[in-house]
């Protein structure tokens, strides 16, 4: 006979908290211990970034924000991002379906590669765009007589920030789709269904969820990205200067309220996703939680 002591919990148990069996002061420790952690890291710093973007009043904060090169540079990140963020939905969603619904040659190397921006540093990728379609680099006498610009313009940026933020959708859909398998897709087709009828009303709606946290993520991303934008950029200002490196400007130029004002609305917008994905658990939490279960 099992130790009454030993406590054990399987899935679809009726009271989950069987599982734990460590003492309320061990668990208050923990507790604490996390919360503690997560208000210094997280919360703290971000009551200091709106703290310091209002030292001065709400007029100074508007009046930072309302700067001919602070707008530029809100402009061109969201431009980035309603450019980068597409193209990494396209891309993710064709390479999680090769990867999950197919047997292919090079499917383990294709992984890998999908992997690769994080494991590169973002500075190394912006140099790699550098060595490609610089002056003196590979490409770059061509592009200069045709005249095309990447380096120091828009299309640059948009390169480095669809490479470092690329990963994050298909990631997110791959182990989702492994897990669904190919069993809906092939009794759509056996009732006569296309391949684009099965994408829109079999595929693209069991991986909803999947793909939203994606996107949420690689929208982040790209917004915060700097790394990679400072090397392609050339921070030309109120041309080339996203957010992030408009933070940067402003604070060594020891203009406080502006930068901490800039910072504040990428914060805002971290917010923002964060109270949209947590108004979506609450709301569809049977629904997300099978999705998220894989």
């Amino acid at each position: 006979m099992a130790d009454p002591e030993i406590k054990s919990y399987e899935p679809g148990h009726d009271n989950p908290s069987a599982a734990v069996t460590e003492s309320r002061s061990a668990r208050t420790v923990l507790m604490t211990i996390a919360f503690v952690f997560l208000g210094v890291f997280l919360l703290l710093p971000l009551v200091i970034v709106f703290k310091e973007a209002f030292a001065k009043g709400v007029g100074a904060y508007f009046t930072s924000l309302n700067d001919h090169d602070t707008l530029s540079a809100i402009r061109l990140t969201l431009l980035v991002a309603v450019i980068a963020v597409p193209l990494n939905v396209v891309f993710g969603i064709a390479a999680a379906w090769a990867i999950a619904k197919f047997e292919f040659k090079g499917k383990a190397f294709l992984t890998t590669l999908i992997d690769l921006p994080f494991s590169v540093s973002p500075v190394i990728s912006g140099l790699v765009y550098v060595l490609l379609f610089g002056a003196q680099a590979m490409l770059g006498p061509w592009l200069k007589s045709h005249g095309i610009e990447i380096l120091f313009a828009v299309p640059g940026i948009v390169l480095a920030t669809v490479f470092v933020t690329f990963p994050f959708v298909a990631r997110e859909l791959i182990p989702l789709m492994q897990e669904q398998g190919t069993g809906d897709e092939e009794a759509a087709l056996s009732l006569g269904a296309n391949g684009w009828q099965v994408f829109w009303y079999v595929t693209l709606p069991n991986i909803k969820w999947g793909l939203l946290y994606g996107v949420l993520l690689c929208n982040a991303r790209a917004m915060g990205e700097f790394g990679a934008v400072s090397v392609v950029s050339g921070h030309i200002r109120g041309m080339t200067n996203t957010m992030p490196l408009h933070v940067e400007i402003l604070y060594n130029e020891y203009n406080a309220v502006g930068a901490f004002a800039v910072a504040s609305l990428l914060a805002g917008l971290a917010l923002v996703t964060l109270i949209l994905k947590t108004v979506l658990e609450m709301r569809y939490g049977a629904e997300l939680a099978a999705t998220r279960g894989h």
